[in-house]
């Protein structure tokens, strides 16, 4: 399995990005796929998932209503649109995932493949 990450860079407060995680190698849709941030200082956090054969999602109490995860399948990508940005948004964001699964899963620890990560930057 190989999760690669695009999408990342620098923008205003209130703008938006889309990242993009391109996965690969599984053998069912039985995985979940989540994207997590950590900042300078601070430790690495859950944003947001999804489950393959569920669509079920989560998203973390500080994004929610701002970002949105959504899955392509025919494409193997998973997305997160984030909208009106904040400073506090600022972190290098990693893709990963879990595979023989059928929910989410918040803690990164059961995640076990991740990408390398991509900044996101938002200042004026």
């Amino acid at each position: 399995v190989q999760v690669v990450e695009t999408g990342g860079g620098s923008v205003q407060p209130g703008g938006s990005l889309r990242l993009s995680c391109v996965a690969s190698g599984f053998t069912s849709d039985r995985y979940t796929i989540g994207w997590f941030r950590q900042a300078p200082g601070k430790e690495r956090e859950i944003v947001s998932c999804i489950n393959a054969r569920t669509d079920s999602t989560y998203y973390s109490d500080s994004v929610k209503d701002r970002f949105t995860i959504s899955r392509d399948a025919a494409e193997n990508t998973v997305y997160l649109q984030m909208d009106n940005l904040r400073p506090e948004d600022t972190a290098v964001y990693y893709c990963a995932a879990v595979t023989g699964v059928n929910w989410i899963l918040t803690s990164q620890y059961e995640y076990d493949y991740w990408g390398q990560g991509t900044q996101v930057t938002v200042s004026s």
